[in-house]
């Protein structure tokens, strides 16, 4: 018996060990009204503690984080916590009436929760409306202290968010677009950390730089904080060495071309390696669909070289608005670091199977009136012919933690109600499979079942590249591809080795993928999310909850655009 009584102290020493390197990191948010000046027009925004972007929050690996939000502004409020797992804090995880009711105007709330087993770059941001254009801000977590990156330690890191920006009030912009049943007007511009760049009338003066020092290496946090729109970002005459995604690390990939999704992050290297100058980081978006109306403008920053003299830098040369090729070759040479920290292997052996078609579908308008989507009616985003409609009166996550019928029912189906050729334009306004009724369903699973998922677009309306986001977890991405998924063929295509990790994914435009989790997060409200214009998608998500002493199930629901 003499070794379990060593034990027992050895294992209380570790574990003190372990709390004594975390740290409460505590924060104080006051969103508020704030006037700005961009593009020659003041505009009244929605900020959070009088800047765009909002605070950077820096937290390690194990840290508590409590950010006390205080809502001074006119309207209903949440914070989503963007790829944080939330493991046993779903309360926290932010998306209004999925985990809980909204701030109201003069009313606080404070979140709590604890980062575990994550690295890298994540973000926060509002969870109610299109409050997000304005309200979000950067969450970087480092490794524990006397751990260190899978990398060479850099030289200095840069938070880098990519955002959009409206000379207009945006919820008046997203009111506009429901109102209308058409799609909410394009942005007027892109940014860098808030700032427009001075490609843009009135913009020199806001333009983001970050200074450099010949030879060194610098890691850049890249978030994309935009609505609706995918970005390529580039600097001029140099490469980036991509090692992390959404916080999960990457094997080293060199590119000169970086693709993110609303809602994805990127943690690249950046070694200052050319002559010492000036020189352009520049954004656009990937633009997908054929057809659809989108701000075609450039956001620019500025890196410049310690010492150097011109004032004019040099551009980089961004790919077309809609290369496709550049994308995919992107998206899809990324892998995971095996045996990396926090590393996880691919779940081999599965409980659930989900085959989910998701795309733009239409509602009737309502009475006699003519809407603004096509044929008269109003845009309606869908998945499995199904298109979400939120609860009112209590959170999805209190009324199943209470046992309160009448919220939502438990039908969302595991595959779409009847099959047809997913990717043929010729259906983009079939009638017959167009038309996507409203409902708060969900899908139970057992606690700890791991969940298979076909995700596969669809060319209603038309056919574009999707950002799909799920709360409260990672996945695994085992294959991508276009067309509609062969469940004989491209199976054979899975990296069950190496997958990427993330927790937002872009669907190919026209195409598919597939992911694999394990819903092993009690107490948590999980919703996958695509950044579907016009504002609001159904969604397939995946969370638990304890009901007294009950195991955990879990809850598959759809959701809003917002992410």
């Amino acid at each position: 018996m003499a070794r379990p009584v060593f034990l027992l102290p050895l294992a209380l020493v570790l574990l003190a060990s372990t709390i004594a390197s975390a740290d409460v990191v505590e924060h104080s948010f006051y969103v508020q009204n704030l006037t700005v000046r961009r593009l020659c027009h003041e505009q009244v925004i929605t900020a959070v503690n009088g800047s765009l972007p909002g605070p950077t929050i820096r937290a390690r690996e194990g840290d508590t984080l409590v950010v006390h939000v205080f809502n001074k502004s006119p309207y209903n409020l949440t914070i989503h916590w963007h790829g944080v797992f939330q493991l046993l804090s779903g309360w926290a995880d932010g998306p209004v009436y999925a985990t809980q009711c909204a701030i109201r105007p003069g009313e606080s709330y404070t979140y709590k929760f604890t980062v575990t087993g994550q690295e890298g770059t994540l973000w926060w941001h509002a969870h109610v409306q299109w409050l997000r254009a304005t309200v979000y801000g950067a969450l970087i977590i480092r490794p524990r202290a006397a751990h260190n990156y899978p990398f060479p330690k850099p030289h200095k890191e840069f938070p880098i968010i990519l955002g959009e920006w409206w000379n207009a009030n945006v919820i008046d912009v997203e009111n506009e677009g429901l109102a209308s049943g058409g799609a909410p007007n394009n942005s007027d511009a892109y940014t860098i950390n808030g700032q427009p760049g001075d490609l843009y009338q009135c913009s020199k003066k806001h333009t983001h730089k970050i200074k450099v020092v010949h030879g060194k290496t610098y890691l850049l946090r890249i978030i994309n904080a935009a609505l609706n729109n995918q970005l390529f970002f580039k600097i001029a005459k140099h490469k980036m060495k991509v090692v992390a995604v959404d916080a999960a690390y990457t094997e080293p990939y060199v590119t000169d071309v970086v693709v993110i999704a609303p809602g994805q992050t990127a943690d690249v290297l950046l070694t200052a390696d050319q002559s010492v100058g000036s020189y352009y980081m520049a954004a656009r978006p990937y633009a997908s669909a054929a057809g659809a109306s989108f701000d075609k403008t450039t956001t620019t920053g500025i890196v410049v070289y310690d010492g150097a003299t011109s004032s004019n830098p040099e551009m980089p040369v961004l790919p077309a608005f809609n290369d496709t090729p550049t994308a995919h070759k992107f998206f899809s040479n990324l892998t995971g670091l095996a045996n990396g920290p926090h590393w996880t292997p691919v779940p081999l052996d599965i409980d659930e199977h989900m085959f989910v078609t998701f795309g733009l579908g239409l509602s009737p308008c309502d009475g006699n009136a003519t809407c603004g989507g096509p044929l008269g009616q109003r845009l309606s985003a869908s998945m499995n012919n199904a298109s979400f409609q939120f609860p009112t009166t209590l959170s999805m996550l209190q009324a199943f933690f209470e046992g309160v019928s009448g919220i939502y029912t438990a039908d969302f189906p595991d595959h779409p109600p009847v099959q047809f050729d997913y990717t043929n334009p010729n259906i983009s306004l079939d009638q017959s499979l167009i038309f996507t009724p409203k409902s708060t369903s969900v899908k139970k699973l057992k606690y700890n079942a791991t969940v298979e998922i076909v995700l596969q677009n669809t060319a209603f309306v038309g056919v574009e590249n999707h950002p799909i986001h799920i709360h409260g977890f990672n996945f695994h991405v085992l294959a991508q591809g276009f067309g509609n998924y062969n469940a004989t063929t491209d199976p054979k295509k899975f990296n069950l080795v190496n997958p990427q990790v993330r927790n937002t994914i872009a669907v190919p435009v026209g195409g598919w993928a597939v992911v694999r989790f394990r819903a092993n997060n009690p107490v948590q409200q999980m919703c996958m999310v695509g950044a579907l214009p016009p504002g609001c998608s159904p969604a397939v998500g995946a969370g638990d909850s304890f009901r007294g002493r009950e195991r955990p199930n879990s809850i598959v629901h759809a959701a809003s655009a917002a992410g």
